[in-house]
């Protein structure tokens, strides 16, 4: 396997797509609306890579995230990821987050605290959406606090974490209503 490669692959959810080196996977792309864009987003991402057939280790991969959003278990703990440039911290947010079992969540503190790095929230929040490798590293399964399933990573495409959760089955996650956005910032009314 020489240089940076690409393919684009049917899952239950859409098209996904998935680049490598010979390192190992750089990232994993969940479906844009089109196609198209999911195709754009890894040539953003990775200008360098080519569209190749995958090879072995990388099928393997495609196999079981494809399997993974069909909602069977699979168990990707054994794939090789290229971390590369990826910063130490990051590196152990997603360590610790591969080891979250399928259906289960943690908070950023839950995470920050089981790194004995507690005051390190945001830092977490930071890692979580930078995630180049959706599914492998399910960072879906790390939620802000009171368990609000709606944000992820820039590689999550049109894909929320919530949809994420329920092809796991995991408990329903609590989403922000309109009044529990505007309400923290809108200012008291003045009473006559």
């Amino acid at each position: 396997m020489a240089g940076r490669g690409y393919t684009i692959f049917d899952t239950a959810i859409g098209r996904c797509g998935i680049s490598w080196s010979p390192a190992g996977i750089i990232g994993v792309q969940l479906p844009e609306v089109r196609e198209i864009d999911t195709r754009r987003r890894l040539y953003q991402l990775y200008p360098d890579a080519r569209e190749l057939r995958p090879p072995a280790n990388i099928q393997i991969a495609i196999e079981g995230i494809a399997a993974l959003l069909r909602g069977a278990t699979c168990d990707l703990a054994d794939i090789t990821l290229d971390m590369t440039g990826i910063p130490a911290f990051s590196q152990r947010v997603y360590a610790y987050a591969r080891q979250i079992p399928r259906g289960e969540t943690r908070t950023y503190a839950e995470v920050a605290s089981s790194l004995r790095a507690s005051g390190a929230i945001y830092s977490v929040a930071q890692a979580i959406g930078r995630n180049p490798f959706m599914i492998i590293v399910p960072c879906h399964r790390v939620l802000e606090a009171g368990n609000y399933a709606d944000k992820i990573s820039a590689f999550g495409g049109a894909i929320s974490k919530r949809r994420l959760l329920s092809i796991e089955g995991a408990s329903p996650t609590v989403s922000k209503t309109l009044f529990d956005v505007l309400l923290p910032v809108a200012p008291p009314r003045a009473h006559p």
